[in-house]
């Protein structure tokens, strides 16, 4: 009985230095693309996927399109890549959905998601990466 009750106190520690990481880490990435963009520069390395077939991957243009979002340029940001800004309010409210939980030492017991759902933006994501490859209006609208 002890040892279980150790074991779940050192995961809800363990949640919580994670949370503080995940937030340090977005916070310096944050300060980063706003001040420096990422289409001037080769500071950043270029997308694998890209540089090795020439297409690109559902998350081509996501560092060039945060710089944009972070500067206030919503236009500019879905013009790179769309799919992930209208993804980063759903990210946003699962980070803090967990770093709540980690604060006030509850269990985190996740979002749970139906699997129709799952495959469902699993799809979603692979024709974003399809669709944006084809060379012709208004497909070409959705490369970077």
């Amino acid at each position: 009985m002890i040892q279980g009750a150790l074991s779940v106190r050192q995961s809800v520690r363990a949640r919580r230095i994670a949370a503080v990481l995940i937030g340090a880490a977005v916070v310096v990435i944050a300060a980063a693309l706003f001040a420096y963009d990422p289409a001037e520069g080769n500071a950043l390395p270029g997308c694998v996927f890209h540089g090795l077939t020439g297409l690109y991957c559902p998350g081509c243009g996501s560092c060039r399109a945060l710089h944009q979002l972070l500067n206030g340029h919503l236009g500019a940001a879905l013009g790179m890549n769309p799919l992930m800004v209208l993804a980063l309010p759903f990210l946003g409210v699962y980070f803090l959905l967990y770093a709540v939980a980690a604060i006030r030492r509850k269990p985190w017991l996740g979002v749970s998601m139906k699997a129709i759902w799952i495959r469902a933006i699993l799809c979603l994501v692979i024709a974003h990466g399809v669709l944006r490859n084809i060379p012709f209006e208004p497909f070409s609208w959705l490369a970077p």
